[in-house]
């Protein structure tokens, strides 16, 4: 065709502001493949950890809850990742500092976090900050701790049984079922609970880690189940390397 005075000739490229289809369908396509990959990951995960199918159906039924905050969070941190103090402030302050009130996230109900520490400090900060929004704490513990600012009719301490050979545990002491019944009580009431464990390493060398994480799955599953909160703190130099990343895949976040 004959090009007139005045005309250019046409393009051969898409109107600007036209959709690339191409892009966005390759686009959508490995987002879709990958949403779907990671589902089946970890539906896979919570069967090997040896799950009953009524426990499977609540934690998938808590994931299928979450999922348009966790995509609004991941659009977040593609548009923009984080920053990184808020958080690293609560996780690792520099020595003999303390977190300001302002840099310590809010405990979601039905979640589930893991501290990582030598003692238990960060984490007792943490269920310190947001204690006042469930009805009860209820601390696992064979040492209770201090909760700043929290009355201690609020708190509940349940006591870690530490059985000996012939002898059943002591008076006001259970094991890791009695406990499960208590949580489940509290959980299940007006308010739920926050549950508090800092008594891992006992657990596991005195019942087993199977027994151990049996207990820890049914808590993470109660809590997302009622609308409750479980924090844990555990010493990672006090379990092998395989034991401790077994344990990390029964929270939502591990710190």
């Amino acid at each position: 065709m004959t090009e007139r005075p005045g005309e250019s000739a046409p393009s051969a490229t898409p109107t600007e502001g036209a959709p690339p289809d191409e892009e966005y369908a390759d686009a959508y396509s490995e987002g879709y493949g990958e949403g779907l990959r990671e589902a089946f990951r970890e539906v896979l995960s919570h069967v090997g950890r040896g799950h009953t199918v009524g426990e499977i159906r609540v934690l998938v039924e808590s994931r299928l809850a979450r999922i348009r905050d966790d995509v609004s969070a991941k659009r977040r941190n593609i548009l923009g990742p984080p920053r990184r103090p808020a958080w690293g402030a609560l996780l690792r302050p520099p020595t003999g500092s303390r977190p300001e009130p302002d840099s310590i996230p809010r405990l979601a109900r039905g979640s589930s976090y893991l501290f990582r520490e030598d003692r238990p400090r960060h984490a007792l900060t943490f269920v310190s900050r947001a204690g006042g929004e469930y009805g009860r704490i209820l601390c696992v513990t064979t040492n209770p701790p201090e909760f700043a600012g929290v009355p201690r009719n609020r708190i509940e301490v349940l006591r870690l049984a530490l059985p000996s050979p012939g002898l059943g545990a002591s008076e006001g002491e259970l094991d890791p079922g009695g406990l499960g019944g208590r949580i489940k009580e509290a959980t299940e009431a007006a308010g739920g609970a926050l549950v508090y464990l800092d008594a891992l390493e006992v657990m596991s060398t005195e019942y087993s880690l199977d027994t151990t994480l049996k207990f820890v799955n049914f808590v993470t599953a109660q809590v997302a189940r009622t609308g409750s909160a479980f924090v844990a703190s555990v010493d990672p130099g006090t379990l092998e390397d395989r034991d401790l990343r077994r344990l990390q895949r029964s929270f939502n976040t591990v710190s």
